[in-house]
């Protein structure tokens, strides 16, 4: 059994730390510039979190909990100390002017997730559960990432699809997730698990069905010997986890020029079959721009439309919605929590 010793006391630290931190911050500034210091994804407890999938089966239990329990004494403390800081502002007020403490003071309303964001959120637990990578790139991309070490040159069709927004200096926002795959072949060695969430770009005639900005999932696994099976195991766990256990899917072929072979996979949603994604095998074109050997590496990846899974959950039936801005809208989907 490997020894998590090492791990929990570098955990006990910097939780140590982060609390001394709290008590003596001063202001509201320092407490947010502390929270996302050490709470933010990028932090050390952070990427303790994140690296927790990637443990020994042995050490995930003692070291998640030592971080979530250190996680929530801070977020307590945080909470704490904003009501101490508070107190003290108002005693120094009351020192200065009187205030009659019966009238009834400003209501203020609490945000609400969006519905998209609820929907990031859930994938990206359940990527992380099952041992991705969270990964992140530029919204404003050059051609050679968009498109061409993504198998598509200047001259191939598969561009008409995509129409999108180009700047004066040539770059153009993205009109997919998948020029994270190329940046992830490139800097990442093999094997590779690793999904991007984010907001895309097309240049899209705005109905019910499409718009110009909306959110895509693309998940990257490269390895030795991936095969399809691989794939229908991963997305069928990811699809019955957003839709139940009794999730059906199929395979259809489909050609998408960064994959070969290529699918779209349906799902039996409400009685009925319903393309849901795009997959396939990575080609082996799209691994050697990334630098790899297609005689020793093999990939799978997928895609599919964040924005779409929300209007299936919520019934929606015209994806403008999502992006108007029209808060009596989006209440009647909002998590019940603040965001």
């Amino acid at each position: 059994m490997a020894d998590p010793v090492p791990v929990l006391d570098e955990i006990r630290r910097l939780c140590a730390e982060a609390l001394a931190a709290v008590e003596a911050a001063g202001d509201d500034d320092a407490l947010r510039a502390l929270e996302s210091g050490v709470l933010g994804p990028e932090a050390p407890l952070g990427r303790h979190l994140k690296s927790i999938p990637r443990l020994p089966p042995d050490q995930r239990g003692p070291v998640g909990r030592e971080a979530n329990e250190g996680k929530r004494a801070i977020q307590a403390a945080l909470a704490a100390r904003r009501a101490a800081l508070e107190q003290a502002r108002e005693a120094r007020l009351a020192d200065l002017e009187w205030v009659d403490p019966t009238l009834p003071g400003p209501v203020r309303g609490g945000g609400r997730m969006h519905p998209v964001m609820q929907v990031c959120r859930e994938l990206e637990d359940i990527f992380l559960g099952l041992g991705f990578d969270l990964l992140d790139g530029p919204w404003v991309e050059d051609e050679q990432h968009n498109f061409t070490a993504l198998n598509i040159p200047a001259d191939h069709p598969a561009r008409d699809m995509q129409d999108t927004f180009w700047l004066q200096d040539g770059r153009l926002l993205r009109t997919h997730t998948s020029p994270v795959q190329v940046r992830t072949l490139r800097t990442q060695p093999p094997p590779i698990r690793a999904v991007a969430l984010g907001r895309i770009f097309r240049h899209e005639e705005l109905d019910a069905t499409h718009e110009n900005t909306f959110h895509q999932v693309e998940g990257l696994l490269v390895d030795r010997d991936v095969s399809a099976a691989h794939l229908v195991w991963v997305l069928r766990t990811v699809l019955q986890e957003l839709f139940g256990r009794d999730v059906e899917v199929r395979l259809r072929p489909a050609y998408f020029p960064f994959v070969e072979p290529g699918f779209e996979m349906d799902m039996r949603f409400r009685g009925r079959w319903m393309e849901i994604l795009g997959c396939g095998l990575v080609h082996p074109g799209v691994l050697r721009a990334g630098g790899l050997d297609p005689d020793t590496w093999s990939g799978l990846a997928f895609g599919m439309g964040v924005d779409r899974i929300a209007m299936l959950r919520h019934g929606i039936e015209d994806i403008r919605h999502l992006m108007a801005g029209d808060l009596r809208f989006l209440r009647q989907m909002a998590r019940g929590t603040d965001a």
